[in-house]
């Protein structure tokens, strides 16, 4: 008897042992990683506490400066109501659907799975899910792109992040618009191209909405931890999506141009009717031009008259934390529209919720990806 409970005494200390060590050990990566990560919260001091022009969402219709939780509560409603106004009520979400699955193969240490879902209420789309042969519920990530081949590794190079993820632990799903993307007309439109009553651009952040929903009913899923990613045009889904859509526990955007900013040409184009100016086609595209754009139609021109930019968005991700993976068309000076994020963050009573990194170059790169990916580990894991 003595010897059963002395054996039980010491299977219990074991296993405590076991579980300390692991815990301390995750801690101890927690830290490092933020020893890597914890700068991309800082702006360089040449920038920091500048606001530029932007108008500060911190002050009321009425003038008044908005001091507390509860009264920066009405106003987010209202930048979020405007907003949805200007560019198009969403219909229902579709919270209940699940993944249908249509083909799998097995890869090194993941599951590749062919999957659908509607995405619109009139539309189904087609993606890839990977899961990774580790037990247990995990975090997860929404990619979107031109197509949803790219992030799992079957395009261009540094843009594989549904596949890198994966490897790290992370169910991700990829999607993206292909068949407008083979007919240059790029995004969603709903109902119909001829006669969108959402603007594009919101239509793609409703379609990433619901594609959240699909994730969240997986079973091997943890729906407090998703997060959404994307670069460019996806820069720019990923950005509408998680402002709009407060279910997405963080994001990065990666060179979207988190700021309406006609110097940067096509970089920065939320002119196109494929974004914020929707018309009904055809479309003519004589108006790319450094400065003005001339003949854009639709919503844009609307925006740019009553001088609203899109820090009023960023300023729905607080207090959720969202990493700008910055390249040429989001430089360090993009530092100046953050910081009203970051103040409000203050007011909220959090801090390190705001983060940027830069490179030269738009396209990404192994740096900006394991910045990215040590972000989502970090806020996710």
């Amino acid at each position: 008897m003595r010897t059963s409970i002395l054996f039980f005494c010491l299977l219990k200390l074991l296993v405590f042992s076991v579980i300390s060590t692991t815990y301390a050990q995750e801690r101890l990566d927690k830290k490092v990683i933020w020893s890597e990560i914890s700068t991309y919260f800082q702006p360089p001091f040449a920038y920091k506490e500048q606001y530029g022009d932007y108008k500060s969402f911190l002050i009321d219709e009425e003038g008044k400066a908005i001091r507390t939780m509860s009264a920066w509560k009405q106003q987010s409603n209202k930048i979020r109501s405007k907003w949805m106004q200007q560019m198009g009520q969403w219909p229902e979400l579709m919270s209940d659907q699940k993944l249908k699955y249509i083909d799998s193969t097995q890869r090194e240490g993941y599951t590749e799975y062919v999957v659908a879902f509607n995405w619109l209420p009139n539309q189904e789309t087609k993606g890839y899910l990977l899961v990774p042969n580790i037990k247990g519920k995990k975090p997860a990530v929404l990619t979107v792109f031109y197509e949803p081949e790219t992030a799992i590794g079957k395009g261009k190079e540094d843009r594989d992040f549904a596949l890198q993820l994966c490897k790290r632990g992370f169910i991700t799903l990829s999607i993206g618009t292909t068949e407008t993307t083979n007919n240059k007309t790029y995004s969603l439109y709903y109902p119909s191209i001829n006669n969108a009553q959402i603007q594009p651009l919101s239509a793609l952040a409703y379609a990433a909405a619901n594609a959240w929903y699909v994730l969240a009913n997986h079973k091997e899923i943890d729906d407090t931890k998703i997060g959404i990613m994307g670069h460019s045009y996806g820069g720019k889904w990923a950005m509408f999506a998680s402002c709009l859509f407060d279910k997405f526990a963080c994001a990065v955007w990666s060179d979207p141009g988190i700021v309406f900013d006609e110097n940067k040409g096509s970089g920065v184009n939320y002119w196109e009717p494929w974004y914020l100016g929707y018309y009904p086609p055809p479309w003519e595209n004589a108006w790319r031009k450094t400065g003005l754009i001339e003949g854009a139609k639709g919503l844009y021109p609307t925006l740019m008259e009553s001088k609203q930019d899109l820090h009023e968005l960023h300023a729905l991700m607080a207090p959720r934390p969202f990493l700008v993976s910055g390249g040429s068309s989001d430089p360090v000076e993009r530092w100046e529209p953050l910081n009203h994020t970051i103040r409000l963050n203050k007011l909220l009573g959090f801090k390190n919720r705001v983060a940027m990194t830069n490179r030269k170059e738009h396209s990404p790169n192994a740096e900006s990806n394991r910045q990215a990916n040590l972000f989502f580990e970090y806020f996710l894991k």
